[in-house]
């Protein structure tokens, strides 16, 4: 099959959730079809960018947007549209003809969006095939922003989140085929048909993420994009909230916040026991440094990444009920549940002092994940879509 995978981001490197499934999903489904990969981008691509998806596509196409005028259009969109700000920022009428014109020359049999931010390039186009990945109920996630933004963007978050949510059920007739992460974030799908959106959850490459024995310098680790919002707000949590309460029993526990791009406010958390990296070359190294995986998140909606790559290098993990959602994991077998501030000490603590509950969230933490998340088994579910 002729597949035309339309992204709002090029697939690589892999410090976005978004990329991250993008980029396996087009390594699983190269196998069996032609894949022609179109992103749009705000940023220049690389030579050595393209070389990493090059085995995979018979075609790359990168549109790169000028920031001025996405900016523009979504400044212009607060008073004269009533599409979602992100849709607008990234739409452009050249980057549309230039989208028709290479799904008419590579005749393509199949169109692929990933979030609903492509959709408008190609809603109108009713001859072939198309399948709308959702990937999160994003209206959700813009909704639980609110209560922690500064005052004078909460009128914005909450025009977005409205628009989003309307967005979401306008262009779900728009699509033959639509996808999503979690059973979660589809029941948050405002429509009646929404139980017809078929769940493609994410996987872990099993064969990179291992653990290796090696020197525990952390005895904590967060990991992330570090400049998202839900995962600031996470890290902050973590080290102003529970770091002090777990201080009072191990005082010198530290802990690692490694990720891309820390805004400023995570580099304000760097102290004696709190070490934020920036960029790493290998996030595997930082994993294997460390002796228990905490992400207390906040707000957000789909399946955590970062979860099941830390449950596939065998650390034990800490996390909220909203983070275990997506995943299914049990409470107390294969991880741990913090319901508020003193919980989450507790479960670190206990962790920390007895190696033995330890070593059995940790292995059947990984048990779980290495039966239940596969890139090639989720590629091969969304593949069939595709045919049907």
């Amino acid at each position: 099959m002729k597949l035309f995978v339309l992204l709002s981001r090029f697939p690589y490197p892999l410090e976005k959730g978004d990329k991250l499934r993008a980029y396996h999903q087009i390594k699983e489904l190269s196998k069996n079809n032609e894949v022609h990969l179109c992103a749009i981008s705000d940023v220049a691509i690389s030579e050595e960018q393209r070389k990493e998806l090059a085995p995979y596509c018979q075609s790359i196409k990168v549109i790169q947007l000028s920031k001025i005028m996405m900016y523009w259009n979504v400044f212009l969109g607060i008073f004269f549209s009533k599409l979602p700000f992100q849709v607008l920022y990234f739409y452009s009428k050249r980057a549309k003809k230039e989208i028709e014109d290479a799904i008419k020359i590579n005749q393509i049999e199949h169109i692929f969006c990933q979030l609903i931010r492509t959709s408008e390039y190609v809603k109108n186009i009713q001859h072939i095939p198309k399948t709308l990945d959702y990937m999160d109920a994003l209206s959700r996630g813009m909704e639980r922003r609110v209560e922690n933004s500064p005052f004078y963007l909460k009128p914005f978050i909450k025009i977005e989140a409205l628009r989003l949510k309307k967005y979401e059920h306008f262009i779900f007739n728009y699509f033959d085929r639509k996808v999503i992460i979690s059973e979660q974030d589809r029941d948050l799908i405002v429509n009646v048909h929404n139980d017809t959106i078929e769940i493609i959850p994410n996987g872990v490459e099993h064969d990179f993420f291992k653990a290796q024995p090696t020197e525990k310098k952390y005895d904590l680790i967060f990991t992330g994009n570090m400049s998202y919002e839900p995962n600031v707000i996470s890290v902050e949590y973590l080290a102003n909230e529970i770091l002090p309460l777990v201080k009072q029993s191990i005082p010198n526990i530290q802990l690692v916040i490694a990720g891309a791009s820390p805004s400023n406010r995570v580099k304000a958390l760097s102290n004696d026991n709190v070490t934020v990296t920036g960029w790493v070359e290998d996030i595997r190294d930082y994993y294997n440094a460390a002796k228990i995986f905490v992400a207390p998140m906040l707000i957000g909606t789909g399946l955590q990444n970062k979860l099941l790559e830390a449950m596939a290098m065998q650390l034990p993990c800490v996390t909220s009920e909203l983070a275990n959602n997506a995943l299914g994991a049990t409470n107390g077998k294969d991880i741990l549940i913090g319901g508020n501030t003193e919980e989450y000490a507790r479960h670190i603590v206990s962790l920390m002092q007895k190696k033995d509950l330890a070593i059995a969230i940790a292995n059947n933490g990984f048990n779980y994940v290495n039966q239940t998340f596969s890139w090639k088994n989720s590629t091969e579910k969304l593949e069939q879509l595709f045919k049907k």
